[in-house]
């Protein structure tokens, strides 16, 4: 009863037109084109934080003749939220936001124009050194966490563009 309730299952995962990205390894089509990929120098810490992670997640390594340019334009603010009754702030929140576009170098022609972002709470400690070492932690880990966004919502692009 048990296998035949698991090839059930099997066959009806098969008809649900679930395709895996990355099908073909590094010669299938999506990473064909995250290898063709030129990203644009992004201004500021966070943009050197989030222009190394993209580069490192496309594998920017051994990479074929750029055909797409990734242009990112970051917003990173840091604003205070808990606020004692000595007007300190007791906690602060990371904003990093991202819009970034991909643009065809033979048209020129933008095949996606997306946005991602992320945010991160932030304790204020008594030591100065704890949160300024707090507050960059939290740049590195949203600089992370955009490049993920923004390589997988370029991946999905590319699957679907013939």
């Amino acid at each position: 009863m048990r296998a035949l309730a698991l090839l059930a299952g099997l066959l009806a995962l098969s008809a649900c037109g679930l395709q895996p990205m990355y099908a073909g390894g590094s010669s299938g089509a999506v990473a064909r084109g995250l290898s063709a990929i030129e990203v644009a120098p992004i201004e500021g810490q966070a943009g050197w934080l989030v222009r190394n992670a993209v580069r490192d997640r496309i594998g920017i390594a051994g990479q074929s003749a750029a055909q797409y340019r990734l242009v990112v334009r970051l917003d990173d603010a840091l604003e205070g939220l808990g606020v004692l009754s000595d007007d300190t702030i007791s906690r602060e929140r990371r904003i990093l936001r991202a819009r970034y576009q991909l643009v065809d170098l033979a048209s020129g022609d933008i095949v996606l124009d997306a946005t991602a972002g992320s945010d991160a709470g932030i304790d204020v400690v008594s030591s100065e050194y704890a949160t300024i070492a707090a507050e960059q932690t939290a740049l590195e880990n949203l600089s992370r966490e955009i490049a993920d966004q923004i390589v997988r919502q370029v991946s999905l692009t590319l699957r679907e563009t013939p």
